[in-house]
């Protein structure tokens, strides 16, 4: 999913976390969210009405997202 060029408006309640986790599906992309928003960065909670910026991710489909990979000393 590219998202790039995007923007959200937060809800009241909402958190970087709870954000990436709807438009990313996963809340650990909430760093790079953060990331791209550092006038937002002392929020913990929004207020609504905040319209953040999505960068762009590059998201695994979750079928390849837990494959092991083999260090190449190994291979």
């Amino acid at each position: 999913m590219d998202m790039s060029g995007y923007v959200y408006t937060c809800s009241a309640g909402e958190t970087f976390d709870s954000v990436a986790r709807e438009v990313y599906g996963e809340e650990n992309h909430a760093a790079e969210l953060l990331c791209a928003n550092p006038e937002y960065a002392t929020r913990s909670v929004f207020t609504g009405d905040e319209v953040l910026y999505l960068p762009s991710i590059v998201v695994l489909p979750q079928d390849q997202a837990e494959l092991p990979v083999t260090p190449p000393w190994k291979e």
